[in-house]
């Protein structure tokens, strides 16, 4: 059921990283019109992080997978659905690909990654089209090493789509849908510079890697 409301809504999985609700919204049992989040903290896969308070007196949640086992779990499930071929190497060779900073090596199993997702999981539906669908893909993948992750990490000068924590290093990505109507490529590398997202985390003394990622339509 968690699988066809994802897919369903297009929904963009990186948010469940870094999520935040109101009251009324977990109080919903409108079964017609439910949303993902619900679903996730009452059968478990969300528990609540923090109680926040807003300036209008009211309550927020901000939630997280509970621990890393639900986290490897959770994400295994969604790899399994998506990429039906996957290749059962790749965890441990993205994991190492981080750890060494080896980005070549990191982006080659990725495009590995895509290639085995079997082709009518794109037939008679637009999923091309949807940027969030790629970016989910990756999210999956490096939730289900139980790395640090933030989706739509915030900053002054706007969101980063997701930044990966490690011990020594810290990783920003920023995602693209590339089309033909797109002439200039490194756009969200440019992106991630321009609007200078790596300056959050000069004070943590790490290395700081800036990744821009694009996807062809085609």
């Amino acid at each position: 059921f968690l699988i066809k409301l994802i897919e369903k809504n297009n929904y963009f999985l990186p948010k469940l990283s870094n999520l935040t609700i109101g009251k009324q919204l977990l109080d919903s049992f409108d079964i017609e019109n439910i949303d993902l989040e619900v679903i996730l903290y009452q059968s478990g896969y969300l528990t609540i992080d923090k109680v926040l308070s807003t300036p209008f007196d009211t309550i927020e949640y901000k939630l997280k997978l509970p621990n890393k086992e639900v986290k490897i779990s959770f994400n295994d499930t969604i790899i399994a659905h998506i990429a039906k071929n996957a290749i059962p190497k790749a965890k441990t060779d993205i994991y190492m690909a981080l750890i060494n900073s080896e980005l070549d090596k990191f982006k080659e199993i990725f495009v590995s990654i895509f290639a085995s997702i079997p082709y009518n999981n794109f037939t008679n539906n637009n999923i091309s089209n949807y940027e969030g669908f790629y970016a989910s893909v990756i999210y999956v993948y490096l939730q289900s090493l139980g790395l640090e992750i933030i989706g739509e990490d915030v900053t002054n000068k706007g969101r980063i789509d997701l930044t990966i924590k490690l011990e020594d290093k810290i990783y920003i990505m920023e995602f693209k849908l590339m089309s033909d109507s797109n002439s200039n490529r490194n756009i969200a590398l440019k992106q991630i510079k321009q609007k200078k997202y790596h300056r959050k985390y000069l004070n943590e003394n790490k290395e700081i890697y800036l990744i821009g990622i694009e996807f062809d339509q085609k």
